[in-house]
C-alpha cells in the first residue's frame, strides 16, 4: 500500500510500471539500457479513490490522462531504473495528494467605498480629458 493522505491510500496492485529507453543521459548504456519509467495508474476504474479526488485528479493531469482514464506518468531524470521508479512513484503521490485538497469556494465581496470613490473620479478625469480634446477646433 502507498500512503497518499491518512484516508487514501493506493494498493500496488493498481499500478502498472513498464521499462522503456530514455533519452536523458546515460554514456554508453543509453542504447542498451531500459532505464526509463512509464507509470500508469486506472483513475476511474481506482477502487482507493472517493470521487471528488477523482474528479479533480482527472482535472489536474490534462494530457497526461489517456481516453480511458489512465493516468501515464514518464520518469526519465536520472540514470537508474530505481530511481527513476521512485521519482515517478513520488510524483504520482504528489499529484493525488494535491487533488485530495478540496478548494475554497469563492465568496463574492462588494467593492470598498474607497474603491468605488477612486473610480468615479478616475472617470470623471478621463472625460474632463476627452472633453478639453473634443472642444477646441482643429489648428491647420
Amino acid at each position: 500500500m502507498i500512503r497518499i493522505t491518512a484516508t487514501i491510500a493506493i494498493d500496488q496492485g493498481e499500478i502498472a510500471e513498464s521499462f522503456i529507453r530514455s533519452s536523458g543521459p546515460g554514456g554508453q548504456n543509453v542504447n542498451k539500457l531500459a532505464t526509463a519509467v512509464q507509470l500508469r495508474f486506472d483513475v476511474r476504474h481506482s477502487r482507493s479513490l472517493p470521487n471528488e479526488v477523482r474528479a479533480r485528479l482527472e482535472k489536474l493531469a490534462g494530457r497526461r490522462l489517456t481516453r480511458d482514464g489512465v493516468l501515464v506518468i514518464t520518469a526519465e531524470r536520472h540514470r537508474t531504473q530505481e530511481r527513476n521508479r521512485q521519482d515517478a512513484r513520488e510524483r504520482l503521490v504528489a499529484l493525488i495528494r494535491q487533488a485530495s485538497i478540496r478548494p475554497k469556494p469563492r465568496r463574492p465581496t462588494k467593492p470598498t467605498a474607497g474603491s468605488r470613490e477612486r473610480r468615479i473620479q478616475t472617470k470623471k478625469r478621463r472625460s474632463r480629458i476627452k472633453k478639453l480634446r473634443s472642444g477646441r477646433p482643429a489648428m491647420e
